[in-house]
């Protein structure tokens, strides 16, 4: 599903890969762990077209990095729901409206958002909150909307980018349950996390450390 080829990529002050490797099949959990600042953020930016190699290729699906067009990166990112950090949820707008903004950017009709939107906040228990604004919601709970909202469109691949960094541990295991069943159901999942408590949690698990420029399967030491 995803390829990155013999791919080199460096900022004007530092290089962050060389000659790095790395597939993820069809249906993985892939966590991806290592120190701040070593390239977690940057590899999930290539994987969805936000950054380009220097060198190598990467692939999604029949898109490469080498061939594709600009006009076409929204069309792959179709394809793509993505959670960050810092939520990116719009505080001015209830969590309703927040869950159907990637509907309303795909020009989908009024009665098939209602009923997605719908769908999606029953399938992630937040029924009850679609008339509340962010605000009035716990981090967990908006993170929980961000989640559900990258989910709307039955993406086929979920990149989360340290999706529980400023939560509680309690409710950060529930969020990745949650992003657990997300794959269990068939979803592609990456995952960038410096918490290792969390991927104790998950042992069977693929992960990948970055490391020394590069890309590496670990096992974790149970």
């Amino acid at each position: 599903m995803i390829v990155l080829d013999k791919i080199a990529f460096s900022y004007p002050d530092k290089e962050i890969f060389e000659n790095a490797n790395l597939e993820v099949n069809e249906g993985e959990f892939l966590f991806v762990v290592g120190e701040s600042g070593i390239g977690k953020t940057t590899l999930l930016k290539l994987i969805y077209f936000d950054l380009f190699p220097d060198k190598g290729i990467v692939k999604f699906g029949k898109y490469n990095s080498k061939t594709i067009d600009k006009t076409d990166i929204p069309v792959l990112r179709r394809e793509i729901g993505i959670v960050f950090q810092d939520f990116k949820i719009f505080y001015d707008r209830n969590v309703f409206e927040n869950l159907a903004i990637p509907l309303y950017i795909l020009n989908f009709k009024s009665d098939e958002i209602k009923k997605k939107v719908y769908e999606v906040a029953s399938r992630f228990k937040l029924l009850e909150t679609l008339n509340k604004m962010p605000y009035d919601l716990s981090g967990g709970e908006q993170q929980k909307v961000c989640i559900a909202r990258a989910m709307i469109n039955d993406p086929k691949l979920f990149i989360a980018d340290e999706p529980t960094g400023n939560l509680d541990p309690f409710i950060s295991y529930e969020l990745f349950k949650l992003i657990d069943e997300i794959n269990i159901k068939g979803t592609t999942v990456i995952v960038a996390t410096h918490n290792f408590e969390i991927v104790r949690k998950f042992p069977e698990k693929r992960i990948i450390q970055i490391k020394s420029n590069n890309f590496f399967d670990v096992k974790l030491k149970i």
